[in-house]
């Protein structure tokens, strides 16, 4: 396995993280990262700093979202935003080194919150 920064993700998030008030996630304290050569079958995840080890280092959570470059860049513009929509959705309000499951990010959900970029997208940049 070889780990990149993905500086070009980080600023893609934080554009989705303004657009959509998502106001509990510290830009500050998540790092984007393109991992190469994993034989996982996700295309990307989302690992915290747990409350432990928190503790042990004096600091607050941290998240890395982990963009697995073999699947996620292969996929189109659209599905790319709705990956990182779908690993933000993970983070809990209390940005404290949990998680949400799946069973609140779901595919419709994803695609909810997805529909509300494109429309805040839209009152950013209205067509002429």
């Amino acid at each position: 396995m070889r780990y990149e920064h993905a500086e070009d993700l980080k600023e893609k998030t934080k554009e989705i993280i303004k657009k959509l008030e998502m106001n509990h996630i510290r830009v500050d304290d998540i790092a984007c990262i393109r991992s190469f050569g994993s034989s996982s079958r996700a295309i990307a995840r989302c690992h915290a700093l747990g409350k432990v080890m928190q503790k042990a280092l004096g600091r607050k959570g941290f998240y890395v979202l982990e963009f697995i470059s073999e699947k996620f860049d292969n996929q189109s513009e659209e599905e790319r935003t709705k990956t990182i929509i779908h690993e933000l959705m993970h983070i809990p309000f209390t940005f404290g080194g949990g998680f949400k499951h799946h069973d609140y990010v779901t595919r419709k959900n994803v695609d909810k919150v997805y529909q509300e970029f494109l429309r805040r997208n839209q009152e950013f940049f209205p067509e002429v």
